[in-house]
């Protein structure tokens, strides 16, 4: 294995001290973030009144960074590169944070922090401090798609934004720790769905500091001979550049830099030359630096520099200890701050001679504020894809596989800027038909056999959902679309990743130069209620609940009942901005409802009675039968036939929910419900029976501010399961049509003792149905063969 640096071209002694010097003033402006308060340019001696209180931050991580942002920026100058930066360690916010400074993006973000003495004083104090920025490369830094306070993330991301950019290189800098997590030890795979004909390049840069917070990491431990045979069995050609000594390591590092960019050209005029496809071996670069490089060797007789004592603040006690403000001066001077910043505090022009210019600069291009570059998809319109249903109830059709050929027909329209990703998924979820347009990305050995794989595939499926959601979220934050289809209970893989990018749309909200991105969409399929094959660990539909603990102007939540309201509803998410949609629809063969046009208006009320399936028109209800999700909805018409056959007197209101959020009060959500509308529809006072997808108790928690609260019943997923028979599923959760006929009887006043010998049919039914399954191992054909016949239904008054 070939580890060398082997330098294309060596560093001139102008270039040396230009980045050398650059380095430094980053470094310079990284420390003074962590810790000053006033005296930005040490014009005067340091007095703990020149301290901040509360010392916040991390200097271990910092300096790397800061050398590696230098010679990107020399690179990409030399190269006229298109490039950007992923830093998986988000601990390193001050130092993307000084660069951004230096290149003068910060400055044209924020104008009160000019790049001078004054502006320089505003940037230190805003770092970690009440009313400034936090300690992370956040949203609020330009540049940055990737916030890195949760590891494990970032070269899934690189991967995402290179996707369908050619010309684009993304430069991912990956911690020592972070490459300890799972999620990215799966990245490394991506390597196989990259195709270097038409996508852009990722280059990581697997930084070894050695530490974490408190420990060794384990890469920088085990022998170099092993990490570097994993690193080649990924996939890569990795280099090392390692040291201590400032001028050798800026040699080596810029030699291996130019090496690496000259194998990805060479690679990708290799696959750009009309020649088969394969999977090259990309560059990548294993730098060795000590943690807190360049800080304090040591404190109080303790060794710092090089061990995890430098990772936060390697000096606490600045404002109370003399010897340690001492210290801290002295850090601050060994920078030579007078020769990197002019009378006025603003960079030499030396400095400004290194970075790139306007759109060049990683801080401002514009795939890193990708709204800026979002075009809308083209889609086709989804009305010609849908059922004709001419009585509620037929034809039988799985909603998505009627939503499959739309999918295929929005990728076919849009070759560019969609994608669907999936954990070997995409055919089980019934979107198979993408695959009569395109393949599954692959640039990896194939077989005869083989099932479309190619390296032009616009699905992306690799079992695992850290790496799909990471790749999907790198897509959309540079500006395309996707959707991420999954099976319900496994999408609680990527709960903390949903959270990580929730909080970053709830941030980019309120910076006013971001701009919206397309919308996160979720389509969950092989749901909790037709998991009754796989079992009890395939039934969980609590990705809802953990979603609905988002800030409410991101997220939306949709149980379409039927095929057309699916395809409606897609059509709605894939228009939309800046939100997380969850979409909820099975995949088995059911009962379509609602026509097309009855679908739309249905899915932009959100909510609303069917007036077909109820019996208290012109009158006020006796109970109020509502349901959310396509099993619920037809046990809920299940049992609504039942009462009307065996209680035609009783009126019947039954409500449809598609929009989970309209249950909440508008003061609550945006698209809350007005209390007004919600007690015409749920009046103020009858009996609500509620059967719901998941869990019971979240509907209770939207609604508990409503008027009727105190009557609303809901049934749902109890967490009880096993591998059974779809009805006998229902049956376990007490949500089956017999149990909410039993609830009716038990709960609207008067009922119970004139329907006395109904409720004990409704006992006997149940039992009766569990009877069947047990001994022919198969639902009671008049259970599952059961349709709704609007001729059974009395005439309306």
């Amino acid at each position: 294995m070939d580890t060398a640096l082997g330098a294309n071209r060596s560093l001139a002694d102008t270039e040396l001290r230009r980045l050398d010097a650059y380095w430094r003033a980053a470094n310079y402006l990284t420390v003074g973030q962590i810790y000053l308060l006033g005296n930005p340019l040490l014009r005067e001696p340091l007095t703990p009144d020149d301290i901040k209180p509360r010392l916040l931050g991390h200097w271990g991580t910092s300096p790397g960074l800061n050398l590696i942002y230098a010679h990107l920026n020399r690179v990409i100058v030399a190269r006229d590169l298109n490039a950007m930066l992923v830093t998986g360690p988000g601990h390193g916010g001050p130092a993307i944070v000084a660069n951004t400074w230096l290149e003068g993006t910060w400055s044209e973000r924020y104008h009160d922090v000019s790049r001078d003495e004054a502006g320089m004083a505003r940037l230190f104090r805003q770092f970690s401090f009440p009313g400034g920025i936090p300690s992370h490369v956040a949203a609020d830094v330009p540049g940055s798609i990737h916030e890195g306070g949760e590891l494990g993330y970032a070269l899934s991301h690189a991967y995402g934004a290179a996707f369908d950019h050619p010309d684009l290189v993304v430069a991912c800098v990956i911690g020592d720790g972070e490459a300890e997590t799972g999620p990215l030890a799966g990245s490394w795979l991506s390597t196989v769905f990259l195709n270097p004909a038409r996508d852009g390049a990722v280059l990581p840069i697997l930084h070894l500091n050695g530490y974490k917070i408190a420990n060794p990491t384990v890469l920088a431990r085990i022998p170099e001979a092993d990490l570097l045979e994993i690193l080649h069995g990924s996939g890569y050609q990795p280099y090392v550049v390692a040291g201590d000594d400032p001028t050798q390591v800026h040699r080596a590092l810029a030699a291996t830099l130019d090496r690496a960019l000259d194998e990805i050209t060479a690679i990708q005029l290799g696959a750009r030359s009309g020649g088969v496809v394969e999977r090259p071996r990309w560059p990548m670069i294993v730098l060795r630096t000590p943690k807190g490089w360049t800080g304090p060797r040591e404190v109080d007789g303790t060794r710092v520099e090089g061990t995890y004592r430098a990772h936060q603040v390697p000096l606490s006690q600045v404002r109370s200890n003399p010897a340690h403000l001492a210290e801290l001066e002295r850090w601050l001077r060994s920078y030579r701050p007078e020769e990197l910043f002019d009378a006025t505090g603003a960079p030499v022009d030396e400095l400004c001679m290194l970075p790139p210019h306007g759109d060049r600069r990683m801080s401002a291009n514009p795939v890193t504020n990708g709204g800026t570059v979002l075009r809308d998809l083209t889609l086709p319109d989804f009305r010609a894809y849908g059922v004709d249903v001419e009585e509620p109830g037929e034809p039988m059709a799985g909603a998505t596989g009627v939503l499959g050929p739309w999918i295929r027909d929005v990728i076919a329209a849009n070759p560019q800027t969609f994608r669907l990703f999936g954990p070997d998924e995409v055919a089980s979820n019934r979107l198979d038909a993408a695959f009569e347009v395109t393949d599954r990305a692959w640039v990896a050995e194939r077989v005869p056999g083989d099932d479309h794989l190619g390296p032009d595939g616009r699905v992306m499926e690799v079992l695992s959902e850290h790496l799909c959601q990471g790749w999907l979220e790198g897509y959309l934050l540079t500006g395309r679309h996707g959707v991420f289809t999954s099976y319900e209970a496994f999408i609680h893989i990527v709960d903390s990743m949903l959270n990580q990018h929730a909080k970053w749309l709830k941030v980019t909200r309120a910076i006013p130069w971001r701009q919206p991105l397309a919308s996160l969409n979720y389509l969950l399929s092989s749901h909790v209620w037709r998991q009754d094959h796989n079992g009890f660990s395939h039934q969980d539909p609590g990705f809802i609940d953990h979603v609905v603990n988002k800030k409410a102007e991101v997220v939306r939540v949709y149980l379409p009942p039927d095929a057309n309201t699916l395809l409606a509803t897609m059509d709605h998410c894939l228009r939309s901005r800046q939100y997380i949609n969850v979409v909820v629809a099975g995949k088995q063969p059911a009962p379509n409802w609602l026509s097309m046009t009855e679908a739309i208006q249905h899915t932009r009320r959100g909510l609303g009675i069917w007036e077909w399936a109820s019996s208290d028109a012109g009158s006020e209800p006796d109970v109020v039968l509502a349901c959310c999700g396509d099993v619920p909805t037809l046990e809920a018409l299940a049992a609504a036939d039942l009462l009307r056959r065996h209680l035609p007197d009783l009126r019947v209101r039954l409500v449809n929910v598609v929009d989970l959020m309209r249950l909440q009060p508008a003061s609550e959500h945006p698209h809350g419900l007005p209390d007004n509308e919600f007690d015409t529809i749920f009046t103020t006072d009858r009996t609500v029976i509620f059967a719901y997808h998941g869990y019971p108790w979240l509907i209770h928690r939207l609604t508990y501010r409503r008027t009727n609260h105190e009557n609303l019943h809901v049934r749902g997923y109890k967490e009880e399961g096993t591998t059974t028979t779809p009805f006998d599923m229902v049956m376990l959760n007490d949500l089956d049509r017999f149990h909410l006929v039993i609830d009716v009887i038990d709960r609207v006043p008067g009922l119970a003792a004139r329907a006395a010998h109904l409720r004990q049919q409704m006992v006997d039914a149940r039992q009766s149905a569990r009877d069947y399954t047990r001994r022919y191992g198969e639902d009671d054909p008049q259970v599952a063969e059961w349709r709704w016949i609007r001729e059974t239904a009395p005439t309306n008054p």
